[in-house]
């Protein structure tokens, strides 16, 4: 089976595994103690950097690297994100980490809470706030969500390093075509029922995007209350939630290579955040939305309580495609064959905040 590296953030260190021959091994946790709450995984290098954004309780927030797989970590002598002085903000916590997927190989972004864009063009070890964004005129009117005010989801377009597209709870979507020197709101469609006009410019509570592995315009968003995809890079968006046993939810994730192919784990409700029916179920479109299948073969059978969150669920580009999430229960589930079946990789560690899986070449 096709090597691969899995990397478990959770709220008490990152975790970290590694198939080789089909038999999984785990190491860890590194950075005791601290929230693990952003991986990514940069794999334009010969050896994949590994980019953590970690919390502590007593230090404070702070994004490592490492560049020998986890062996060694590497924390810049200044903080790698941090708030100019005018601007009046200080890290509450990095939530992405997002290697760019075109132009300059150097080039990583970082989401933020409060919510910020920060770009890097050194691999990681040091970022710039993208101004543009933090000095929206919208911005006075964005309001925290449950979890805060974050820039959580980062997509970028490997045709076109100059488009950058984000996620802010609870702001919205929010597009730049000139390499984040202007910024438009992108929500036309997306409801947000808990306001009272439900479809408003921007205030939307999008909870997670995934671009269309085979067309780049082509997203999808899950949000509180509602699944969507846009088919024009995130211009209009369609209600796609049909078919699921609910539509709120945190998590979002592509297949690698096939196109109209995505994965979300649905939630009763947002006031009874559980997996639906309390049954711990994937759902698998392969058809851009139409219909939705149920992946449960080799999940567990009884009643289930592991909230998967919105970057806990992941693909690695495997074919056919490794599929993989962890709960607030500390459980990690597998699937090597495009979600079809499932296995457990780890139980009983604390609550898992994200994962990320690269295949090793």
């Amino acid at each position: 089976m096709t090597d691969v590296l899995l990397t478990v953030g959770t709220r008490k260190g990152l975790f970290i595994g590694r198939r080789s021959g089909g038999t999984w091994e785990f190491n860890g946790p590194h950075f005791n103690a601290q929230a693990v709450y952003s991986i990514g995984i940069d794999t334009r290098r010969t050896v994949p950097r590994l980019l953590v954004g970690g919390d502590s309780a007593h230090w404070g927030p702070s994004v490592f690297h490492s560049d020998d797989l986890g062996a060694t970590w590497i924390e810049p002598e200044k903080p790698a994100v941090k708030f100019p002085k005018d601007t009046g903000a200080s890290l509450e916590r990095v939530w992405q980490l997002h290697p760019a997927s075109s132009g300059d190989q150097e080039v990583v972004y970082a989401g933020t809470e409060p919510a910020a864009l920060f770009r890097s063009e050194d691999g990681g070890s040091t970022f710039e706030l993208v101004r543009p964004l933090w000095e929206h005129p919208t911005r006075s009117q964005w309001v925290p969500g449950g979890g805060g005010e974050a820039v959580h989801t980062v997509i970028t377009d490997p045709r076109d390093p100059e488009a950058v597209t984000v996620a802010v709870s609870t702001a919205g979507v929010f597009r730049s075509r000139d390499g984040g020197r202007s910024w438009t709101p992108s929500n036309q469609g997306v409801s947000a029922v808990f306001l009272p006009d439900p479809n408003p410019e921007f205030g939307q509570c999008v909870h997670k995007i995934a671009q269309d592995a085979v067309d780049p315009d082509r997203l999808y968003l899950q949000n509180h209350w509602g699944v969507f995809r846009s088919d024009d890079a995130g211009a209009k968006w369609t209600d796609i939630g049909t078919g699921l046993p609910s539509d709120f939810g945190f998590a979002m994730a592509a297949h690698p290579h096939r196109a109209n192919t995505a994965y979300v784990f649905p939630i009763t409700a947002d006031a009874d955040r559980v997996p639906a029916g309390r049954r711990c179920r994937v759902y698998r479109t392969s058809d851009a939305g139409d219909t939705w299948d149920e992946l449960s073969a080799g999940l567990p059978e009884g009643e289930h309580f592991g909230t998967v969150l919105r970057d806990a669920l992941c693909t690695d580009d495997a074919d056919p495609a490794g599929v993989y999430f962890g709960n607030r229960n500390g459980e990690v589930y597998a699937s090597a064959d495009d979600g079809d079946t499932w296995q457990l990789l780890a139980s009983h560690l604390p609550d898992v905040l994200c994962v990320r899986a690269a295949v090793m070449r």
